[in-house]
C-alpha cells in the first residue's frame, strides 16, 4: 500500500527541482520520476506545475538547459544547475531544514491532543 499523495506547499517544487538537478543533467520527465521515486510515491510533480517551474528557474538563471538525445533516442531538454543555482539550493536547503526542525519541535512539545 502506498502512502497518500501530498500537495506540495508553495515554493517547494522549485527546491525539489534544484535538488534533483544537482545530481547532474536531467530532463523534465526524469525530474518528475525522481521526485516521485525518492519520496516513496508520496510527492509528485505534475507536468502543469513542473514545466512552468523549470522555465521559471531557467529564466532566473538557476538552471541552464540543452537539447540532446534521451535514453529513448528522442531529443529532450536536459537541465543542470548553474553556480547561482547551487548557491540558491544551499540557501533553500538551510532555510527548509530550520523550518522543518522548528515545526517538528512545536509538534512534539506544544501539548494538546492532535486527534
Amino acid at each position: 500500500m502506498t502512502a497518500p499523495r501530498i500537495e506540495l506547499p508553495q515554493g517547494t517544487l522549485d527546491l525539489l527541482v534544484l535538488r534533483v538537478a544537482a545530481a547532474g543533467p536531467i530532463h523534465g520527465y526524469g525530474i518528475a520520476q525522481r521526485i516521485r521515486q525518492i519520496s516513496g510515491d508520496v510527492l509528485q510533480a505534475p507536468q502543469g506545475s513542473l514545466y512552468p517551474a523549470l522555465h521559471r528557474l531557467e529564466k532566473r538563471r538557476l538552471l541552464v538547459a540543452e537539447w540532446r538525445p534521451s535514453d529513448t533516442g528522442r531529443e529532450a531538454k536536459f537541465y543542470r544547475l548553474t553556480p547561482r543555482g547551487r548557491a540558491q539550493l544551499q540557501e533553500q536547503v538551510e532555510s527548509w531544514t530550520r523550518l522543518a526542525e522548528a515545526v517538528g519541535l512545536i509538534l512534539r512539545t506544544a501539548g494538546g491532543d492532535a486527534g
